[in-house]
């Protein structure tokens, strides 16, 4: 299929925002593993220190199996561990220029605002801010509300949003008209902020029903992504 997403080369540093629901941690999973494939050292850095469900530390294990380094509290992966409270080791993959950095920030201004206490280790030509919305979410199902959360980003953290992501989904009972919802509401979005147009997620599974839907749009950009983080007993 055209149109392919794929990361910046010029970008080093990845901010991951969303509001809550958003898919922010399967994304920021999926996009490491995609650097990982043109940067040997990749790092995940999971600021989502308060949420109980759905953190990418949980797949430690598995991301680091990978080759992929994962920094998050202070306390490791201990999903009893729920402190809040950062490791100093987040410092180094945004100081080490070898690196390339996913940072999975938590849900809400709440969440963005961790990232304040980083901004001096953030060169504004090396680091990408993205905005992941759901837009079957309540907080950002609508156009008002997207952009909204969009200027609450920039606002709380200063840093320009470089790209609008569509991760409009139902979980597994995604259909492609979630996927064209999300994107009109984001394609909108985009246009206002002067972005180029978004990128949609996609999970695998859904690519050959897309290939002919989505013919009758010319620059319709697609990021396929796999389910690592809803365990399948979920769906039983």
């Amino acid at each position: 299929m055209q149109n392919i997403w794929r990361p910046k080369k010029n970008k080093r540093i990845y901010i991951v925002s969303g509001h809550y629901g958003s898919g922010k941690t399967e994304f920021s999973i999926n996009l490491s593993l995609k650097i990982l494939e043109e940067r040997e050292l990749t790092a995940l850095v999971d600021l989502d220190i308060a949420n109980v469900y759905f953190r990418s530390r949980e797949r430690q294990k598995f991301l680091e199996s990978k080759g992929i380094r994962v920094y998050s509290n202070a306390f490791g992966y201990d999903i009893t561990a729920d402190l809040p409270s950062i490791a100093a080791s987040i410092r180094a993959p945004l100081e080490d220029q070898r690196y390339s950095a996913v940072i999975d920030l938590g849900g809400g201004t709440s969440g963005v605002r961790i990232l304040n206490q980083f901004r001096s280790l953030l060169d504004p030509d090396d680091t990408y801010l993205l905005h992941i919305v759901n837009a079957n979410r309540p907080d950002t199902n609508t156009i008002g509300k997207i952009a909204d959360y969009s200027y609450q980003i920039m606002d709380e953290i200063g840093i320009p949003v470089g790209l609008i992501v569509n991760n409009t989904h139902m979980l597994r009972e995604t259909r492609p008209s979630d996927i064209i919802k999300g994107y009109e509401s984001c394609l909108v979005n985009s246009l206002a902020l002067g972005l180029s147009e978004p990128v949609n997620c996609v999970e695998r599974r859904l690519m050959p029903e897309l290939e002919a839907h989505f013919l009758k749009f010319n620059d319709f950009k697609i990021f396929p992504v796999e389910l690592y983080m809803r365990p399948t007993w979920l769906d039983r």
